[in-house]
């Protein structure tokens, strides 16, 4: 099984860049159709828990920059939810 550890999204004159950062069995070798479905798979899920996280509590974590920006959002779970760490319990 693969486990999510972080997406970086990028808005790069007209491309979306995803950087996908997870670990694995090791399985698929890269370049491969389904290396591809695999990673294909855990940025559409991860990006599924950002939109769903970003719909409660958001607080501002960190900023940087003037005129060119670089803020941190960090979404953390709403409190009438269990978190993983409890529904595995």
């Amino acid at each position: 099984m693969n486990q999510l550890q972080r997406i970086v999204i990028e808005m790069k004159s007209g491309e979306l860049v995803i950087r996908v950062l997870y670990r694995s069995k090791g399985e698929s070798n890269p370049g491969t159709k389904a290396r591809t479905r695999e990673v294909t798979a855990l940025a559409k899920s991860g990006l599924r828990d950002a939109l769903e996280a970003l719909g409660g509590d958001v607080t501002m974590s960190g900023t940087s920059g003037f005129t060119q920006r670089q803020d941190t959002l960090v979404a953390l779970p709403r409190p009438d939810e269990p978190s993983e760490a409890k529904a595995a319990s």
